[in-house]
């Protein structure tokens, strides 16, 4: 689910920090950093934090420090001395005149430090401090667009509802449209050799083969446990996601089932079709959450 949330702080009298976190849809937990340089013990802390409260979703940390009252960037001032000394003992050696150039020097990884370093401990303590009122806010972001996604599952599972009782009100028909279809097939082939009685056991068998009573009984129980998942809330998306497919299935079987069939028969092909419709668009959905 999207979201964004924003904290900031203050580690001393001149330095600050703001901390940022951007969410956006994704199937599994992605987490990318943004951090300034030497912070690796932050963004472990909160690599691990941020793992054990949020499930699903694309996640940007973004940590950026504000040095106003300083003379703004600093220099590695270790990284610099010792390529102008090593600049230096190797023009001397090779007999080489020329001086080192600062605008090269400070284009090497490291030059310019943000002095995140220098504070240590100090700016990881200020900006843990604050990692648990900036997920609250992602949090209570993500909740609401959840649901807001949570009411539009319950419309989608109530049509699919409407849909399925629709074609059980039609099934009589199925089977009716089947029994003369085939009685009036097997009588065609058999001519006057037919054993009316042979051919009203085999209807049977494949009129029963070609009952969708199993699809329909099948579909309204994975519409309910999908209801009962979203009134139990937490981290269900994987759950919904899986039982969308199996609703599909039943959809797709109940297809082909009634496939070929024409007349009144012919409504269940467009429930069918409303079904899978109602089924892709949840999915979609589905994806957003946890």
């Amino acid at each position: 689910m999207t979201g964004f949330a924003q904290v900031k702080g203050q580690v001393h009298a001149h330095l600050a920090f703001a901390l940022s976190l951007k969410s956006v849809n994704h199937r599994f937990l992605d987490l990318h950093f943004r951090l300034p340089s030497d912070t690796d013990a932050v963004e472990m802390k909160l690599r691990r934090m941020l793992k054990e409260k949020i499930a699903r979703g694309h996640v940007e940390v973004i940590l950026t420090l504000d040095r106003s009252g300083t003379n703004g960037v600093g220099i590695n001032r270790q990284l610099i001395s010792g390529y102008v000394s090593a600049f230096r003992a190797a023009a001397d050696e090779f007999g080489v005149e020329g001086e080192p150039d600062l605008n090269v020097v400070l284009r090497m990884p490291g030059a310019m430090d943000s002095g995140a370093g220098e504070v240590g401990d100090e700016l990881e303590n200020a900006v843990m401090a604050r990692v648990d009122e900036a997920l609250t806010r992602l949090n209570e972001m993500r909740e609401e667009e959840g649901r807001s996604i949570g009411a539009e599952l319950r419309g989608r599972m109530v049509n699919l509802e409407k849909a399925s009782a629709a074609v059980e009100g039609h099934r009589s028909t199925i089977l009716r449209s089947y029994s003369e279809r085939l009685q009036g097939r097997m009588a065609e082939l058999l001519g006057a050799q037919v054993d009316k009685e042979r051919i009203l056991q085999e209807v049977a068998v494949l009129v029963d083969r070609s009952d969708i009573q199993e699809e329909l009984v099948r579909m309204n129980t994975h519409i309910k446990h999908f209801l009962s998942l979203l009134d139990e809330g937490g981290e269900v998306g994987k759950k919904m996601d899986f039982l969308l497919q199996e609703m599909n299935r039943e959809a797709n079987t109940l297809l082909s089932k009634t496939s070929g069939l024409a007349g009144e028969a012919l409504k269940i092909t467009e429930m069918g079709l409303l079904m899978k419709s109602e089924i892709e668009k949840s999915r979609e959905q589905v994806q957003n959450l946890e």
